[in-house]
């Protein structure tokens, strides 16, 4: 399949995804018991009260015509208005997705930085008793859940040792939150850990699986070294799988994003999802969980371009 219909394809795809998503999660959310109502106003309202703020938000309508008349404003750019903060939902979005792009951002970073040369690093001693420490410590780190790892940072690097603040950098924009390094140093880590985990050992399998390939065979009989194997034919090989897997580990960084904004106060989209899962408000948590459609959509088709891109046997079919 040529290029340009690959593309197109897959865009369809990703489109047909994004409206099942929606269905779902507005069919979830509105399957849930008490509704938002009684969070609102809450446990004191009286009947009257919940069916007049029911009637006012459209919330007495039948599924499908709430449902389509949320695509119809979604189409217009409209993702609703935040049922407890009253602000516009794109506008609250807007506001705070940088701030949990660049965490994610930089939890993927160090994750990879430190994953794909330790998984290599592995390979090149396999079955050694530092390739076993390693491995064992990679279980640990991807077996912990990420409050319980938040909890030991903050307790060791900041409580103890006093080099880290507990809290994340707090500030309205994005560069007030850059502007203090030093806080986003625990978040940071706590996001990265299990990537760190997970990529080294997919690097470190793909590694392996190409270091006994006849390419690296013929190689090593023409008399090249074995550093210049690995950085100059096995890195780049090794690098599909991971890439691949890169985007379909979106959703797993914008969870753990979540859950990392809310042990830390980082004032991103984790924390008003968080917020506003308290309180049932309905549109805003359609729009989060629209833009981590959107953004896992998106990952998992750069991710299928970009291995498209550096492993020729996937463009001919044959991987």
């Amino acid at each position: 399949m040529s290029t340009p219909s690959y593309l197109i394809r897959r865009v369809l795809q990703a489109v047909a995804v994004i409206v099942i998503v929606t269905i779902v999660v507005f069919g979830l959310l509105h399957a849930l018991p008490g509704g938002p109502a009684r969070g609102i106003l809450g446990p004191q309202a009286t009947a009257q009260q919940i069916a007049r703020f029911n009637h006012e938000q459209g919330l007495d309508k039948s599924l499908p015509v709430q449902y389509f008349y949320y695509l119809g404003q979604l189409l217009h750019g409209d993702l609703g208005t935040s049922y407890t903060l009253n602000e516009p939902v794109s506008q609250l979005i807007t506001e705070r997705l940088p701030k949990t792009l660049v965490l994610t951002v930089l939890s993927a970073l160090v994750g990879l930085v430190l994953a794909i040369p330790l998984g290599m690093w592995q390979a090149m001693r396999r079955n050694k008793p530092v390739d076993y420490v390693i491995t064992t410590l990679s279980f640990i780190a991807y077996s912990t859940p990420v409050y319980f790892l938040g909890l030991i940072l903050v307790l060791v690097f900041s409580q103890m040792l006093a080099w880290f603040p507990s809290q994340a950098p707090q500030g309205e924009t994005l560069g007030q939150v850059l502007s203090d390094p030093q806080a986003l140093v625990l978040p940071v880590v706590a996001g990265a850990a299990s990537m760190v985990a997970v990529f080294s050992r997919y690097m470190r399998s793909a590694t392996l699986e190409n270091l006994s390939e006849d390419y690296v065979r013929t190689a090593r009989a023409g008399g090249s070294r074995s550093h210049a194997i690995l950085w100059r034919h096995v890195f780049r090989n090794s690098l599909t799988p991971v890439v691949a897997m890169l985007g379909y580990y979106v959703p797993v960084l914008f969870g753990g994003a979540l859950v990392v904004e809310q042990l830390f106060n980082y004032p991103g989209m984790g924390l008003l999802f968080w917020t506003a899962a308290q309180s049932s408000d309905y549109p805003v948590l359609l729009g989060c969980v629209l833009v981590i459609a959107v953004a896992t959509v998106v990952g998992t088709l750069l991710a299928d371009i970009v291995q498209r891109i550096i492993d020729p046997r996937v463009k001919a079919g044959r991987a």
